[in-house]
């Protein structure tokens, strides 16, 4: 993944940004030592804003699609008050394995539901409405998650999708993933449904809000 904001830049930010606890710092490490693909886990400094941003909104009830090994969900938790629920979605047995070893140790864990099946059938059954939503699995289904999660998102609420810049690439998009990105982006901000923006934090954030 090429960064989109300088390592020294990035390292500087993240110097003067709140710590990483030790369990989610222990948590990368296992992530980026056992896991094939660990540029899929959200960084420090993404983990935080989804922490505090949650805490912001008094988020309650928040839905997340793309689990890998929970550095995410762990972080959304830690921002909800005792009673708030982290729904997160997930078809990896390997990699959500880990997460539920680190949330069983986490104070905040018990807060989070896994639901070990494609995505979009768990949205089928779901019910809003959710505070939050998280979007960071499979690109090429992102509108898809996008228009099953809208309707379940009260107003005021935020969507978040993972990504959105891709490295780069969604200025010179090649592969198929590319031009989902590409795609997704598009239709995003032809939604009147939401007021957007896309951050350059870590790979490309896309905070939109319901109307």
């Amino acid at each position: 993944m090429i960064p989109i904001v300088s390592e020294a830049i990035d390292a500087y930010a993240a110097e003067h940004s709140s710590p990483e606890p030790a369990l989610l710092a222990e948590l990368a490490e296992e992530t980026r030592a056992s896991m094939d693909s660990p540029q899929m886990m959200v960084g420090h400094s993404e983990g935080l804003f989804l922490r505090l941003l949650a805490r912001l909104m008094g988020a309650r009830r928040v839905l997340e699609i793309g689990t890998f090994t929970g550095y995410s969900s762990l972080c959304l938790a830690e921002g909800l008050p005792a009673d708030g629920r982290v729904i997160t979605c997930d078809v990896d047995p390997r990699a959500t394995a880990i997460a539920r070893r680190y949330w069983a140790r986490s104070a905040h864990g018990a807060k989070i539901t896994l639901e070990l099946r494609p995505a979009l059938e768990t949205l089928a059954g779901l019910r809003g409405p959710f505070d939050m939503v998280f979007i960071d699995a499979d690109k090429q289904n992102y509108i898809r998650y996008w228009e099953a999660c809208v309707p379940h998102v009260r107003a005021g609420g935020a969507l978040l999708a993972d990504n959105v810049l891709w490295s780069g690439k969604v200025l010179d998009p090649r592969e198929k993933d590319d031009h989902a990105i590409v795609a997704f982006n598009q239709h995003v901000a032809r939604d009147l449904r939401v007021e957007r923006v896309v951050l350059p934090l870590r790979d490309g954030l896309t905070l939109a809000v319901k109307r």
